[in-house]
């Protein structure tokens, strides 16, 4: 039965207006324009070419120490409320915080004339499993 509704998922036409123009399997597949997965790729090769260097110099133990550290920073978030996470150890860690693009500076929501004070405890609340909705509905 399972495989019935796959095959017409599978089959049906693509409906643009409600997905989007690159919904599909392609497009979860390949990415969105050519250069940014030359990009991808050239990052990857840095960061592994880096990872070499550092193995052949200090061992692999500072690798593998790297790793754990970003595995730890990246799931660190403040709670919500007020101040938005801003994973500060981990970009200080990749070498991020050099990076300024205009995500930073432009559409910021708290700019917003529809923006509304996130509500700290029902943000804990959500995020415990103890209520249920969005963590900060920041638009009416």
């Amino acid at each position: 039965m399972q495989s019935s509704s796959m095959k017409r998922e599978i089959s049906e036409a693509h409906d643009t207006i409600r997905f989007g123009i690159n919904a599909g399997v392609k497009a979860d597949l390949a990415p969105p324009h050519p250069l940014q997965s030359t990009i991808q790729s050239e990052t990857k090769f840095w960061a592994d070419k880096k990872k070499f260097g550092t193995d052949a110099i200090y061992g692999s133990a500072l690798n593998i120490r790297k790793d754990l550290d970003a595995q730890i920073l990246s799931r660190f978030q403040r709670p919500p409320g007020a101040l938005p996470s801003s994973l500060l150890g981990y970009e200080a860690l990749t070498g991020s915080l050099d990076d300024f693009g205009f995500e930073d500076y432009l559409n910021m929501p708290h700019d917003s004339d529809s923006f509304r004070q996130p509500d700290m405890h029902h943000g804990m609340e959500v995020r415990l499993g103890l209520s249920k909705g969005p963590i900060c509905p920041s638009f009416n």
